[in-house]
């Protein structure tokens, strides 16, 4: 059997939940606008960024597999720092950074090489699997974004960013 809840009763209750509802909604928000490395650890914690790096057929030197970390930055990664804080600013500006290229866009057609990149490990607390190419203009431009991260080919060898 119900009973009903007088009304001075219930108003109360219900914004107490209300006000404690907010508010741990704001504290989670807060929580997930902070750029990664503000969750990781000094030294090397369980919460610091990770990321395998594998590059074939890039040229110049630039193939191989490098570890990088962030948080503090290191790793065998040519340019860890370079590659961390190109990650953090895309991050930063709530761009999925390892999102794949959209399905049906309209993508020039031009080849950039024969280069591929894979991407292990994790990255603002997220698991990242992520393969990369050149094949067309959206994966070119895709892959020169993460310039320092991935090397830079063909006209962007500087390693700046694109």
């Amino acid at each position: 059997m119900l009973r009903a809840i007088p009304r001075a009763i219930a108003r109360p209750v219900l914004r107490r939940l209300l006000v404690g509802a907010a508010a741990s909604i704001a504290a989670a928000g807060s929580l997930t606008a902070m750029p990664p490395a503000a969750h990781a650890q000094p030294g090397g914690g369980p919460d610091r960024d990770h990321l395998t790096v594998t590059v074939r057929d890039a040229g110049g030197g630039a193939d191989g597999t490098f570890e990088l970390y962030c948080g503090p930055h290191g790793g065998s990664h040519p340019d860890p720092s370079g590659a961390c804080a190109a990650l953090e600013d895309d991050t930063r500006s709530a761009e999925d950074v390892f999102a794949p290229a959209p399905e049906g866009g309209f993508c020039t057609m031009q080849n950039g090489g024969p280069a591929t990149a894979h991407v292990t490990g994790t990255w603002a607390g997220r698991p990242v699997d992520a393969t990369y190419d050149r094949r067309d203009g959206c994966q070119i431009s895709r892959w020169d974004r993460l310039v320092p991260l991935l090397p830079g080919v063909g006209g962007d060898r500087g390693g700046a960013r694109a």
